[in-house]
């Protein structure tokens, strides 16, 4: 096990009434979990919210697209490296490259599917265009080489050429509330600025489905994978990626709630065998009182987690916790969340090859 190194980020995180992330009826997510429903956000929507996150936490090319436009921003590098070829030209010049790319644009001169692609591998391709390369290889191995770090922390899926694709080194779960939730309804009226004085009716009226929770949520990454990729740069990464994982919020509804909250408890394993997500401390529902949800959801995660180190799997190599209260002192270290990086990113610094012993 002395190749392997997981992080684990386990954070509990109060939202008030809030619609973060809604289904296709416009209804806030939810789950099934220990026969209740649950307040529920899909780690699609967190994802999102960390990867314009890393546009704070990273240097612009180390952060890729996803995108269907793949052609606008080849042609953009194309006319980067030669102004005078002209638009039209740049763009013949682009579709080109995404032919020999195997990247086929529909009547919309677009891609059909969206692609995760690396600033640095857009200027490659506009590159080898421009010097008129035509060998298919070559395209194939600039689409495959310097990844962004988004790139190798979320994975890559390409149907049509499964050697295009990266493993994800992370791994975000569904968060979910630690505590049975119903869903309620905002009913609103908006009134119309310009209607006469004598009409008292709303210019509009609505509802809008919101809940409250206090969730938990889980990440894992694996430093191994993406050490294999960014080398020197895996520390800054995974302090990024933790960062962004506690700090950043999807922004559904946000205009209307104005939920945008920090976490009340955030608790860093770092393992050598496997991840383990804890989200088995609230498959019984916390029941709320005058302390409400968080003080005996965090005191549900610490106890979870002592009795899983002691009966399934060993107690991880570094702990690490920031909280307002002192229930997890008993599981980690307690720090400032800016420390807690810090130490984290010393640890995996030494732990790579060349960095220290394992």
């Amino acid at each position: 096990m002395k190749n392997r190194c997981f992080i684990d980020i386990h954070v509990l995180q109060t939202v008030p009434p809030s619609c973060v992330n809604r289904d296709d009826t416009g209804s806030p997510k939810t789950a099934v979990y220990g026969g209740v429903t649950r307040a529920r956000i899909s780690s699609q929507a967190w994802k999102r919210a960390m990867r314009l996150a890393f546009r704070e936490e990273f240097p612009a090319e180390q952060t890729g697209f996803r995108t269907k436009k793949i052609l606008d921003k080849i042609t953009e590098d194309i006319l980067a490296i030669d102004p005078a070829l002209g638009e039209e030209k740049a763009k013949k010049t682009a579709e080109k490259a995404m032919e020999y790319a195997g990247l086929s644009l529909n009547k919309k001169q677009e891609l059909d599917a969206l692609f995760f692609i690396s600033p640095a591998q857009i200027r490659a391709l506009a590159e080898l265009a421009a010097q008129g390369e035509k060998d298919k290889k070559v395209y194939a191995q600039a689409l495959r080489k310097k990844p962004s770090v988004d790139q190798i922390l979320f994975g890559r899926m390409v149907a049509s050429d499964p050697s295009l694709s990266y493993d994800a080194a992370a791994q975000v779960a569904h968060s979910i509330s630690t505590h049975a939730v119903q869903n309620e309804f905002d009913y609103f009226t908006a009134v119309d600025d310009c209607a006469p004085e004598d009409n008292a009716g709303a210019g509009h009226i609505g509802t809008t489905e919101f809940n409250s929770a206090t969730l938990y949520r889980y990440a894992t990454v694996n430093v191994a994978e993406l050490g294999e990729w960014l080398s020197g740069d895996t520390a800054e990464a995974v302090k990024g990626f933790v960062r962004a994982f506690c700090t950043s919020m999807p922004t559904g509804k946000q205009n209307s709630f104005a939920n945008r909250t920090l976490p009340d408890a955030v608790y860093i394993a770092v393992r050598n065998d496997q991840p383990v997500n804890l989200a088995g401390a609230f498959e019984k529902p916390v029941r709320g009182g005058e302390e409400g949800y968080l003080a005996a959801s965090e005191k549900a995660l610490a106890d979870y987690a002592r009795k899983t180190y002691e009966r399934f799997a060993p107690a991880p190599t570094l702990s690490l916790a920031t909280s307002r209260s002192e229930t997890l002192a008993s599981l980690a270290e307690m720090m400032p969340f800016v420390e807690a990086l810090d130490r984290l990113g010393a640890y995996v610094t030494a732990w790579l090859p060349g960095g220290g012993d394992r």
